[in-house]
């Protein structure tokens, strides 16, 4: 666990943290039983009891550290997954360590010092963590434990792997040059051609090399490959296909065999069951307490227009599904009768006089509440576009139709930032693909509250 990567980070980081949970343990210790926060009344305990528990506590942290893959280090880790790899190893040790505590009937321990320490040890350990990154990237200024990285290919996509690589300097990496197969890039470190590979990692002493050639050298790449067969080095390759990978894009394994996802929906397993239940419990919700102002309106869109009460749509959703959209009508009867399927404009002249106070609170939007309890749109996500405009947004906007990855939405991330109405389609994709690569359940409750909050009405509803 503490060798495979970074091993100077992963040998520091966990002296830091052992030393933090000690610490936290013996402050919890004296808080208690010395400086007594609460009084003592049941006798002063056997201090060697609670000295003997910090082997058991730093045991444990140990496989819960295993569990979170806390000290395992590559480029690409971020502070936030840190800190929550960081986070669930401590929640671990403290829940493992308090059944330990119930069990273990020989010795009773206070309550109240394990309830310190997990106030304390938080604490303790992020301070720690700040302290001993500042020591390693001190240390790996001066070049110490560096992991030299050699990169085969001069292409754009061998470039931006080295200059992300230097970012994550403080891990280790350290990128020595490149090899080419003819000339260099001009400001491009060459230390040689792809067949001098063997001895260019020999003489620089390279750990782990990064294949990242054109997909027209298939020929050169396979022997390139060859020539490290036999080598020591860490080989990493790196298909030119970046430029087609799209929402979540990454590898899974298929009984063994590595497969590259271009695009995915977010919504797999548990993601898609936890949406389900919130779409289910709050549209419920939402249809109750709303029940009475529908009826409302229903009854004044029959008083003051001719036609029926609601007005579907034919709309496309997750996977390109199609499926009818219901809202409070707000038009005319024969609104598309002479222009067909055209876009509303403000001051739009196919409103009725209380169609045009509907669309302007998107009051009209309820009775998709409907929809989402036939499963046919979620709460929040992109909003459903009708098949006419798809078949022409698709073929001129670029990732169009990314955004059928997600479930249609009555409210989106789009439209709470005012891309809605006849805005730029080009802005709206772009917040709709970025909320179907951010999606949590946490920001679907981010995205209602900002709906409630700033209100329905916008000024690019009309």
């Amino acid at each position: 666990m503490l060798r495979k990567y970074g091993q100077l980070n992963a040998l520091f980081l966990f002296c830091g943290d052992a030393i933090a949970l000690i610490s936290a343990w013996f402050a919890a210790y004296w808080l208690r039983f010395v400086v007594e926060i609460i009084p003592v009344s049941f006798g002063y305990p056997d201090f060697s009891v609670y000295f003997v528990s910090l082997f058991v506590i730093l045991l444990i942290w140990l496989i819960a550290s295993g569990m979170s893959r806390l000290y395992h280090y590559r480029a690409g880790l971020n502070s936030t997954r840190e800190v929550i790899r960081l986070t669930s190893t401590l929640a671990w040790t403290i829940l493992l360590f308090t059944f330990f505590t119930f069990f273990y009937r020989r010795q009773s321990y206070s309550r109240l010092l394990i309830v310190v320490f997990m106030c304390l040890a938080p604490v303790f350990l992020f301070s720690a963590r700040r302290l001993v990154w500042s020591i390693i990237r001190r240390l790996r200024r001066r070049g110490m434990d560096m992991r030299r990285i050699l990169i085969a290919g001069t292409t754009p996509l061998a470039r931006r792997i080295a200059a992300h690589l230097e970012t994550y300097r403080n891990l280790g990496f350290q990128v020595v040059g490149h090899l080419c197969e003819a000339d260099g890039e001009e400001g491009t470190p060459v230390l040689g051609k792809l067949g001098e590979v063997r001895e260019v990692v020999a003489r620089e002493r390279i750990h782990e090399v990064y294949v990242a050639l054109p997909p027209n050298s298939y020929a050169a790449q396979e022997e390139l490959l060859s020539a490290l067969a036999d080598s020591s080095v860490d080989v990493r390759l790196v298909p030119d296909i970046i430029d087609h990978m799209r929402l979540n894009a990454g590898i899974e394994d298929l009984d063994g065999l590595p497969v590259i996802l271009l695009s995915q929906t977010p919504l797999l397993g548990w993601n898609r069951w936890m949406k389900v239940v919130v779409d289910y419990s709050l549209g419920a919700l939402a249809l109750l307490a709303l029940g009475p102002l529908m009826i409302a309106i229903s009854l004044v869109v029959k008083w003051t227009s001719r036609g029926p009460v609601l007005y579907h749509q034919e709309r496309m959703g997750l996977d390109g599904v199609r499926f009818r959209m219901y809202k409070f009508r707000s038009m005319r009867v024969d609104a598309e009768a002479e222009s067909g399927a055209v876009w509303t404009m403000d001051e739009d002249e196919r409103r009725t006089r209380f169609g045009a106070f509907l669309r302007k609170t998107s009051l009209d939007e309820l009775p998709q509440l409907f929809n989402v309890l036939r499963g046919e749109m979620s709460l929040v996500g992109p909003r459903p576009e009708r098949p006419v405009f798809v078949g022409k947004f698709r073929a001129s906007v670029p990732d169009y139709m990314l955004r059928h990855k997600m479930k249609s939405g009555i409210t989106g991330w789009a439209q709470v930032n005012g891309w809605r109405g006849n805005t730029s389609i080009e802005k709206r994709i772009e917040f709709d693909l970025h909320y179907i690569e951010n999606w949590s359940l946490g920001f679907d409750i981010k995205i209602l509250w900002l709906t409630l909050w700033k209100g329905l009405i916008n000024k690019n509803a009309y």
